[in-house]
């Protein structure tokens, strides 16, 4: 039975390579205690599932990886040799680190092409974007984004048409076209149809070793689709770690999970 996992050996951890890594992280906002000594690895090209209860930390570790919150203490590093608590959310961002919110951010009134255009590597505005001539290994990006994502069919149609998970892939397809080396996907299930929610696993699932996923969920019907490997939260650090089914079997996660503790 997995068991909570006490802070690790550090100069076990420094002898592993991981894209992304957390130790000792603290974090208080006017006295109360959002992250506690967390320690958390992920893997080059690995896909993690987050899960926890309301209140267990887990935007507010994701806040802290891409520099929207600074931590008290400890260090946040990217590839060992990168100390992210130094950077902006813009260099953070430019380094490979991208982010998907629950809500999905779309460009309504444009196409979805150009939505994902927009989103190429490179700093440009909008306006030069869209009026300037698209080379053709751009066009061949954005193909290659588009059908990984599924929605080449959409491609001229206007962002705002597309449905609730459709949006979601969008989103998806932009933050793929900035090449990124890790991806922060916080609840793409939300809202979604099951038939979405389905094909949104295996999305996700076609992005493993090709780029470091982090997805936070509540519905574990996807949870259980999607993951490898579970890591758990609870106030504001890492209770347990494993598969799903060790993960829902563990005793102290049904206890402050699902409220109740499992019978004998």
């Amino acid at each position: 039975m997995t068991t909570a996992i006490p802070s690790p050996n550090l100069s076990l951890a420094h002898s592993k390579e991981f894209i992304l890594s957390l130790e000792g992280v603290n974090k208080t906002f006017d006295g109360f205690q959002a992250i506690s000594d967390l320690n958390f690895y992920v893997d080059d090209g690995e896909l993690r599932v987050i899960i926890g209860p309301n209140g267990a930390g887990k935007s507010t570790m994701l806040d802290i990886i891409t520099g929207r919150t600074r931590p008290d203490t400890g260090k946040v590093e990217f590839k060992r040799d990168t100390d992210l608590t130094r950077l902006n959310e813009y260099q953070i961002n430019r380094l490979g680190i991208g982010r998907k919110f629950q809500t999905p951010s779309v460009y309504i009134e444009h196409t979805v092409f150009e939505n994902i255009w927009l989103s190429l590597e490179g700093s440009r505005s909008v306006w030069s974007t869209l009026f300037s001539r698209i080379t053709p290994a751009q066009r061949e990006r954005l193909q290659a984004v588009l059908t990984t994502v599924g929605l080449s069919d959409q491609a001229e149609w206007k962002a705002g048409r597309l449905s609730h998970g459709q949006k979601q892939w969008l989103e998806i397809g932009m933050l793929l076209a900035q090449n990124p080396k890790v991806l922060l996907v916080d609840e793409p299930a939300a809202g979604m149809t099951d038939e979405e929610t389905h094909k949104t696993g295996e999305l996700l699932h076609s992005l493993e070793g090709k780029h470091s996923i982090v997805v936070i969920e509540h519905d574990m019907t996807f949870v259980r689709q999607l993951a490898r490997k579970v890591t758990v939260l609870h106030q504001g650090h890492v209770l347990c770690e494993g598969s799903v089914d060790e993960v829902q079997n563990n005793e102290r996660v049904i206890e402050v999970y699902l409220g109740r503790k499992k019978k004998a």
